[in-house]
């Protein structure tokens, strides 16, 4: 499984704020629980802080630490972003600021296969399939068809961490909400510890090469298909 996501949450002429926005909960041979979050910042982060004060100080059944299937993960991570939202959504609203959030879920507990998760504002969530192998939360337009193009069920990891990065590319080029560094985790199925844990910010000289061969690479093959011939004479139909 591939994981990322980008660190700006809101941006402007003359303000760029960064907070990470992936959480990751691993113990070796037990578990790795990768939650990426986005949306409200202080509701995302409240419904974490409260998810780890449970998990620490034992006040509910079921904790991060101690669930059995992701499934159940998922379903604390949702009452946690429900409860949060019930308490200040209202408050929010009065001044006008949108308290929606969404999480993306998954990883692997032992005992059971890898599953991952799209948890939706309102606490529902709905898990991947092997027809829809990826879920993406937050800006999404941009980025979505590459990745729409090339992801599928097999696709080997590497090649679908680099899909993830040229989304993210794309994204960044067309869209200053998103931006760097990048969180970026990858897990192998059935190994129970991470396999790559990776920021990636302005210096990484992978990304820079991503950056500029994708862009060169998209106006080569542009320029290579050739021009509409609609009425046979080389020149389009204006109508």
């Amino acid at each position: 499984m591939v994981f990322a996501s980008d660190s700006r949450t809101n941006a402007g002429v003359d303000q760029v704020s960064v907070f990470r926005k992936m959480h990751l909960i691993t113990r070796d041979a037990d578990r790795v629980i990768v939650i990426m979050s986005s949306g409200n910042l202080s509701i995302t982060q409240s419904a974490i802080n409260l998810l780890e004060h449970n998990s620490r100080s034992g006040d509910a059944n079921k904790t991060l630490a101690n669930a059995s299937s992701l499934f159940e993960v998922a379903d604390l991570v949702g009452n946690a972003l429900r409860e949060v939202r019930k308490r200040d959504g209202p408050y929010l609203l009065q001044n006008n600021i949108e308290a929606s959030a969404s999480f993306i879920v998954g990883g692997q507990i032992r005992g059971e296969p890898q599953r991952l998760f799209n948890i939706y504002s309102e606490g529902n969530f709905i898990e991947a399939t092997p027809e829809t192998p990826y879920f993406q939360i937050g800006e999404s337009k941009y980025g979505k068809p590459v990745i729409d193009r090339v992801v599928k069920r097999d696709t080997h990891l590497l090649e679908a961490a680099k899909c993830v990065l040229v989304s993210f590319d794309s994204t960044m080029r067309s869209n200053i909400s998103v931006g760097l560094p990048i969180d970026l985790v990858i897990y192998d199925n059935n190994s129970l510890k991470v396999r790559v844990q990776r920021r990636i910010d302005e210096s990484d000289a992978y990304f820079k090469m991503i950056h500029t061969e994708w862009g060169e690479g998209l106006r080569r093959v542009f320029a290579q298909l050739p021009n509409p011939d609609w009425n046979g004479d080389g020149v389009p139909d204006a109508d």
